[in-house]
């Protein structure tokens, strides 16, 4: 699985780091149980700092989606199918959620436009998934 950052956006590498990985799990191109690349080698990869790719890994260990091992390294902790999200996870996401809706009206984008918006990347996360490789062939740089 490849995955791209870019050093002149606005969002921090870090962030880039951490969303892509989370849509690298939502598409079903990382799975539970799968191996992540190392920090050391992600940097070098990128050409960017280790204590930015850590940053990025902490976010997704603290968000409970990768967990890391000193002897087996970072390898991701849940996807789509491991069950339901905790109670705590749900209550920070949808305060995350309200303030990317509240841009979108602040902005004037209508509600039928974002509901068909949403309906369409979550379409789009469950398409990629199924047509997923199960044997892992894409072997890329987050492993």
């Amino acid at each position: 699985m490849q995955i791209e950052i870019d050093p002149l956006s606005e969002v921090p590498l870090y962030q880039q780091l951490r969303d892509r990985v989370v849509e690298a799990i939502a598409n079903g191109e990382l799975a539970p149980g799968e191996q992540l690349a190392s920090v050391r080698q992600l940097a070098v990869a990128f050409g960017i700092n280790v204590a930015t790719v850590s940053k990025g890994y902490e976010l997704l260990r603290r968000e409970g989606l990768i967990r890391t091992n000193q002897k087996s390294g970072s390898v991701v902790a849940r996807g789509p199918g491991s069950g339901p999200a905790s109670e705590e996870f749900f209550e920070e996401w949808a305060t995350r959620l309200r303030t990317l809706l509240a841009e979108a009206d602040a902005h004037g984008v209508h509600a039928d436009r974002i509901t068909r918006t949403t309906r369409e990347t979550l379409d789009g996360f469950a398409a990629a998934r199924a047509s997923h490789s199960p044997d892992g062939e894409d072997k890329g740089v987050l492993r």
